[in-house]
């Protein structure tokens, strides 16, 4: 049986009996319980006790004893019965003469109780000095015996295991010594030990013989309550006595309990704020170990959105321009849809801190990995890839053989196919499991991805839908001309945007999962034209707007704020709500090819076939920089955070700066006009002439050739960790998908992609920002608002989600329309651009432009926690790189100075 208390285990004891033949018996006894060991007195602080359940070491918990006479035990501090069951492989015990049973050999049956063993010892004790007395009156026949009668002998008494315990008793005011004086093992006089040599050959040799080790077990109770009544000082000094006259193994076993019991962590004992600036002077590798050596360093570390802020901005890689909080936001949103995380669990890092990991990967594995793996797999036949999507893990391209397809990135397994269109495919855009397409036969239909189907058809224009966009719910801050700044959500549900040949544009709302379906007239195969169709009739319709003279060939929508570009030379602006035109934008001396919308810094951006890119102020309507430097149709511009990519048929892209207008490089590699790009704050590819190339947006340098051999390269598209182009070889078309990280060491839940103009999916209806601004605006109240901002306030704990989330941008190509006014304004046509003699659309496009819409964030965020840095430059607090425009300087070319505007 097992005891709560220590206790002493003896070995078995041998007997050995000479008759005729040897006997030999073993008697297994039971454990001899010790008394327990009293807690310190009530301890009114449990932190002034370090020790107090500090574990044994393995040494301590169990270790044999030797009693005078040969006998042997255990001793267990935990109680354990030898003979109970244990997991463990029990180690083989033995000595010279002696071993130790293993517990399937005792015979549970004959073990006895020391106490029961005494009582026999004593027993056959005084029955063997009888026989013996007898036997020496027998062998002496024929002498007569006049011997006196031997005095009476004590009789043979068992010693109780009870004379041995001291009871544990409260200590008297002066506490007599708990040990007897030292002398050893009992004296050799003693009951036990009285056996003549020739008694102890028939007689039963006794358990044990106490000594100084029992009768110190017996007396620690009473000795640990006598130590804790003594004043601290006198403890330390009997302690130190004590270990004066302790040998080195003893001191090392005091060293091994005490050094872990009395170490102390710093970081959970320092305030915050000087354990952010403590761990800021590590770099990223010592944060990552520092992370695995407790759970509570895990949670502080995670948890500190000072410290990531500091370690985005050591390591350049803090963009501004609100992307950042645009990033934590949707973190954010997304664990506040999901819900609570399970009781127990580590708090969620901050998403600084997986933003920090996000764009380490992604700076670090594109460059790194010099070959990642990759499949090809055909697509779409001999058509011509015009639109492609990476959205939520899954590849969307759309192709003028009227089809879209859903692929999946990791296999390049064929999802789905999406049929319904009568003509080529040439606008995209999607969120969650929602998809949008424009077509050449001028229709605009829905598809839920998860079930394939077509669940509404829009028409009404009277031309190719030939750009699209889905505006997203924000809560943004409006500033009214009394001076009052309002926080208000625009729109108040998802809307989707067209612009097509037919010189409009038209506001839709965007259908939810589960509304009513609509299909327009002429659909599904019923006769009629689309165009016919009555709008007004048509409850998802919103506006019509009208003012262009000429196709509308790019549109990007943020808020209220809509931006179009037009072959008529013009850029509008428009407010998606009233359908008012807010300013005409007038300067381009050609066609408007490309617009994209820069929030932040209230400005957008236009390219034209005039060789130009424009910077427009929303503010006033006027040209702020007129980028000169390309000789030739400028198709397509990309905005990231500090970033402004143009791209052209010279076959040329350049990089400027989106607040001066300043031309920070010129990409001159390729041969052909550029047919696609996509650009981050690390990396540009672009497509052209039969390569697909990587360069280095920083400094302007060609990375590697990431794709050649091929005849043309339609499109490029890259999230994260993945990158897909859609090109055409041996007059087949191809998708290729390249995983740039390392299979064993990245984990897809903590790479994440971050949507094209900071817009992404994850707070699809606005609920989280809702309830975040109206926090801020509480606390905006308060005088102390600055001090209050500098605190770390705790990361909310909700359920953690590992899927990733991921916001496709809309990209179209540039039609043969425009290929031809190239042509024709250079003299004849570049033969490098790839023709298009296979394709079945009845307007064939061969170039295209970058994502439709890429705004960003209009204003800094105050979440429930600490979400960015304020101006002040400290070790945890980095300077914000703010986006508003200095002022002054074009880049290779000069700001306009003569440009017409009309205020409508």
């Amino acid at each position: 049986m097992a005891h709560p208390y220590p206790s002493i285990q003896l070995a078995p004891s041998v007997n050995t009996k000479t008759v005729t033949t040897i006997t030999t018996t073993t008697t297994t006894y039971q454990p001899i319980p010790l008394p327990s060991l009293p807690p310190p007195s009530s301890p009114k602080d449990p932190k002034q006790y370090p020790l107090l359940y500090a574990p044994l070491p393995k040494a301590l918990r169990e270790f044999p004893l030797n009693f005078p006479g040969g006998a042997r035990a255990t001793f267990r501090a935990d109680g354990r019965d030898a003979a109970t069951p244990d997991d463990e492989e029990e180690e083989q015990n033995s000595g010279r003469g002696w071993r130790m049973l293993k517990r399937d050999e005792t015979d549970r049956q004959n073990v006895v109780a020391f106490e029961e063993a005494v009582e026999q010892f004593g027993r056959k004790r005084t029955h063997s000095r009888g026989v013996h007395h007898a036997s020496d009156v027998v062998g002496m026949e024929g002498v007569e015996s006049t011997s006196m009668p031997s005095p009476p002998r004590k009789k043979a008494r068992a010693t109780s295991l009870d004379q041995l315990r001291i009871t544990h008793q409260p200590p008297p005011a002066a506490p007599p010594s708990p040990l007897p004086s030292p002398g050893g093992s009992p004296p050799a006089t003693t009951e036990w030990a009285s056996i003549t040599p020739m008694e102890d050959s028939s007689a039963e040799a006794p358990p044990f013989q106490p000594d100084l080790s029992l009768t110190t077990l017996m007396t620690l109770p009473s000795l640990v309550s006598h130590y804790s009544s003594l004043p601290i000082p006198l403890q330390s000094h009997l302690l130190l006595t004590l270990i004066r006259h302790s040998p080195l193994p003893v001191l090392r076993t005091l060293h091994s309990v005490l050094s872990p019991s009395l170490a102390r962590d710093f970081l959970t004992l320092l305030p915050p704020e000087l354990t952010s600036i403590v761990l800021s002077y590590l770099p990223f590798s010592a944060l990552a170990r520092a992370s695995r050596v407790s759970k509570s360093w895990r949670a502080i570390i995670d948890s500190d959105s000072l410290l990531w802020c500091e370690m985005l901005r050591a390591t350049r890689i803090w963009f501004g321009s609100d992307s950042e909080d645009a990033f934590a936001r949707a973190i954010t949103a997304r664990r506040f849809r999901l819900g609570v995380p399970i009781p127990g669990a580590l708090p969620l890092p901050h998403p600084y801190k997986l933003l920090f990991k996000s764009r380490h990967l992604t700076r670090t594995r594109w460059i790194s990995n010099q070959n990642p793996k990759r499949i090809s797999f055909p697509a779409h036949g001999r058509a011509v890839v015009t639109c492609l999507l990476l959205s939520h893990g899954r590849i969307i391209s759309a192709s003028d053989d009227h089809s879209i397809h859903v692929y999946s990135p990791k296999t390049g397994q064929l999802i789905r196919t999406l049929q319904g269109h009568t003509g080529g495919v040439w606008a995209l855009a999607a969120t969650r499991n929602t998809l949008v397409s424009g077509s050449t036969d001028r229709t605009v239909r829905i598809w839920n991805l998860e079930t394939g189907r077509c669940t509404h058809v829009f028409g009404g224009h009277s031309s190719t839908v030939r750009c699209l966009a889905i505006i997203k719910p924000e809560w943004l801050r409006i500033p009214y001309e009394d001076g009052r700044v309002m926080t208000e959500k625009w729109p108040k549900r998802p809307l989707i945007v067209t612009g097509s040949r037919d010189h409009t544009l038209r506001v839709w709302d965007l259908p939810r999962p589960g509304d009513q379906e609509y299909h327009c007239f002429g659909a599904e195969e019923v006769e009629g034209d689309p165009i016919d169709d009555q709008v007004d009739q048509n409850p998802y319709h919103l506006l019509h707007l009208t003012g262009h003279e000429h196709a509308v060939r790019a549109l990007a929508a943020r808020g209220r704020t809509l931006v179009s570009g037009s072959y008529d030379y013009t850029v509008r602006i428009w407010d998606v709500i009233t359908g008012e035109i807010t300013w005409v934008l007038v300067g381009h001396t050609q066609k408007v090819y490309s617009v994209v919308l820069d929030h932040p810094r209230n400005q957008a951006c236009s390219g034209s076939m005039d060789g130009t890119v424009r910077i427009w102020d929303l503010s006033n309507g006027t040209c702020k920089h007129v980028l000169n430097g390309h000789s030739s149709l400028v198709g397509l511009l990309g905005l990231s955070p500090n970033h402004l990519v143009s791209a052209a048929a010279d076959s040329t892209l350049r990089v400027w700066d989106p607040s001066t207008g300043e031309l920070q490089h010129t990409l001159a590699a390729h041969t052909g006009a550029i047919t696609c790009f996509q650009h981050d704050e690390f990396k540009i590819l672009s497509g052209s002439d039969g390569t697909l190339k990587m360069w280095d947006v920083r400094d302007g340098t060609v990375v590697r050739d990431v794709l050649t051999g091929i005849t043309g390269v339609w499109q490029v598209v890259f999230e994260g960790r993945w990158c897909v182009a859609a090109s055409n070889r041996s007059e087949m078309t191809h998708l290729d998908v390249w995983d740039f990280g390392k299979e064993d060491e990245d984990d897809d839940s903590e790479w994440f992609g971050e949507a094209d103009g900071s817009l992404y999916d994850e707070d699809f209806d606005g609920e989280f920002e809702r309830k975040r601004l109206m926090i801020e605006e509480d606390e905006q109240d308060e005088e102390d608002y600055v001090a209050m901002d500098l605190e770390a306030s705790p990361a909310p704990i909700f359920h953690k989600d590992d899927q990733e989330f991921i916001a496709g941008s809309s990209q179209q190509p540039i039609d043969q329309e425009s290929w031809a006014d190239v042509a024709s304004s250079e003299g004849g046509p570049d033969p490098s651009i790839p023709g298009h003699s296979h394709t079945s659309s009845p307007e064939p496009d061969d170039d295209h432009i970058e994502p439709d819409s890429s705004p960003i964030p209009v204003s800094r965020p105050h979440l429930p926690f600490r979400m960015g840095p304020l101006d002040e430059e400290t070790p945890t607090k980095p300077r914000r790189n703010r986006g508003g425009p200095p002022g002054g300087g074009a880049g290779s070319g000069s700001a306009s100075t003569s440009t017409g505007i009309r205020r409508m």
